[in-house]
């Protein structure tokens, strides 16, 4: 695993040498120990400056492959988990993507860079808030983020090729599964709040098609198709 020298970076958060550095070797151990494939994915997570999307104190931390906590109690996902769910998306610029959980932003920020256009809620005001602020200061126009229950979906912007849930789910909400465009993907969180696997549902004529592709561990998805608050 790759380390780093927290006092090179500079105080003011915007990018340097260094940060660059520690992107190169984010990537370098995405490809090889975890086997991320997909080159789009790992493009963008190589340019996308992850460090401005943490608390300032953890900005050292910022490219290890590690979850970071964020504000209200929640977290910034483990960069390999960002990576796993984006890839198994499989969308393309030319497909519309429903986040659930947008947090700091992070994930919001790499799907605008694989997909035509992004629709991201997120259940925590003040996140949603810095989160949209934070995109627009770095150009990205193709993603929107707006404060509400993500259980629910966003059926106005609906289907979409691709959903994803950055929360764990005790069952997979049916909202979202109707939101799905046919052959879209829905990568998700499922089981309990220690225990769950990550799922990939797919849309099918003949109903859907359930995939588990391993543990993996986050933070509650709270609202009327998740867990209670």
């Amino acid at each position: 695993m790759f380390s780093h020298n927290r006092d090179r970076h500079n105080r003011d958060g915007k990018d340097s040498p260094a940060f660059a550095r520690e992107r190169a070797e984010m990537i370098l151990w995405l490809r090889k120990h975890h086997r991320i494939k997909d080159e789009q994915v790992l493009t963008a997570m190589g340019k996308i400056p992850r460090h401005l999307f943490v608390l300032d104190a953890m900005r050292g931390h910022a490219y290890g492959d590690h979850a970071l906590p964020i504000d209200f109690g929640q977290t910034i996902s483990q960069p390999f988990i960002v990576a796993r769910q984006t890839e198994l998306l499989e969308v393309t610029k030319n497909d519309r993507v429903l986040e659930i959980g947008a947090g700091s932003g992070y994930q919001t920020a790499v799907l605008a860079a694989v997909a035509g256009q992004v629709f991201a809620l997120e259940r925590i005001p003040e996140l949603a808030r810095r989160a949209q602020d934070l995109l627009r200061e770095l150009g990205i126009q193709n993603a929107t983020i707006k404060c509400f229950d993500g259980t629910y979906g966003w059926s106005e912007f609906g289907p979409y090729r691709g959903i994803l849930v950055a929360a764990g789910s005790p069952e997979i909400p049916k909202p979202l599964v109707n939101q799905l465009a046919m052959g879209g993907h829905l990568v998700i969180p499922i089981g309990t709040e220690k225990d769950q696997r990550l799922i990939r549902v797919t849309r099918t004529e003949e109903g859907t098609k359930t995939e588990d592709f391993g543990p993996c561990q986050f933070v509650k998805l709270i609202g009327k198709y998740g867990w209670e608050s």
